[in-house]
């Protein structure tokens, strides 16, 4: 257990380190091709580190504004606050946060940076769909999470996600300024726009890069939430039927997003399916292992 939350902290300052990399790299790119190198990748060093601070402090705070996370009120939500409170004794973790998202869709999350400063958010989908033992599965799934610090290594990711999806509009704008209407006498004369191929290189890249880092934040992490919350609850079938049925319902998670889509205990958003000629291309960048391995592998427990 102690070597998984140190390979989590690590995972942490390696994703931190991977991004401003790539943030400095494309700032100095662009100063070369404007010729100002140093400034831009200044500019660039400054604006990484800036995020990855913010990300630290704050970026729980906007993965549940993100989702419309609302606390939940402790009399409304008498089953749900029991359940959480009576997991974190038996966890030996200090209560989260507790809130629900008035959505249809089954799915829950958790979000922080260590177990002193973390939150668990349910969606009303899923608190309507489960009873109290396939409930007491999520909770305990989303408890794992924060006791082995995968929350850290997320919740930095969603700002950083973010981040690169700044990037990716930057690029469009990139791909027009200086390329048409307000282009210099220079490049209408020979046709070259360095920044609009910069720009082009970015809009390809981005979506990638930020795919890439939620993948490798997220996959294997899911699956150790899945034993640590069998060890916690001592019974696996509560959880093993929690996720059937997240397996068979199809509602798109309307409160999530694509920076918040690796936080979810079931991947929120619909697109294209494992199948078919991009299927290997689709399963390398999946944010979560499908459920079909996850419920495979508790059977065995």
């Amino acid at each position: 257990m102690f070597e998984l939350i140190r390979s989590n902290k690590r995972r942490s300052v390696a994703l931190v380190a991977c991004f401003m990399l790539f943030i400095v790299l494309v700032g100095a790119a662009i100063g070369a091709l404007v010729g100002n190198g140093i400034a831009f990748t200044l500019v660039a060093l400054v604006f990484s580190g800036s995020v990855a601070f913010y990300s630290y402090w704050r970026a729980d705070k906007i993965a549940l504004k993100i989702s419309r996370a609302e606390p939940a009120s402790e009399i409304e939500y008498q089953r749900l606050h029991n359940i959480v409170e009576g997991l974190c004794i038996a966890a030996g973790l200090p209560k989260p946060g507790v809130y629900v998202i008035d959505d249809p869709a089954p799915n829950a999350f958790a979000t922080g940076r260590n177990p002193e400063h973390a939150a668990i958010a349910v969606t009303s989908g899923l608190l309507e769909m489960l009873n109290r033992v396939e409930l007491e599965g999520v909770i305990a799934h989303e408890l794992g999470h924060i006791k082995n610090y995968d929350i850290l290594v997320s919740t930095l990711a969603v700002t950083m996600v973010g981040a690169v999806a700044l990037l990716a509009d930057g690029a469009i704008r990139l791909m027009w300024w200086n390329g048409g209407r307000v282009s210099r006498s220079s490049d209408r004369s020979n046709g070259n726009n360095p920044l609009a191929y910069a720009g082009f290189a970015l809009l390809i890249l981005s979506p990638i890069i930020a795919k890439a880092m939620q993948a490798a934040v997220s996959r294997r992490r899911e699956t150790l939430a899945d034993v640590t919350a069998c060890q916690l609850t001592r019974y696996p079938p509560g959880l093993i039927s929690a996720l059937e049925k997240l397996k068979e319902d199809t509602t798109v998670t309307h409160s999530a997003s694509m920076a918040t889509a690796h936080l979810w205990i079931e991947q929120p958003m619909s697109g294209v399916g494992d199948n078919g000629k991009l299927g290997g291309i689709h399963k390398m960048f999946n944010t979560h292992p499908p459920l079909d391995e996850r419920i495979a592998l508790l059977r065995e427990l």
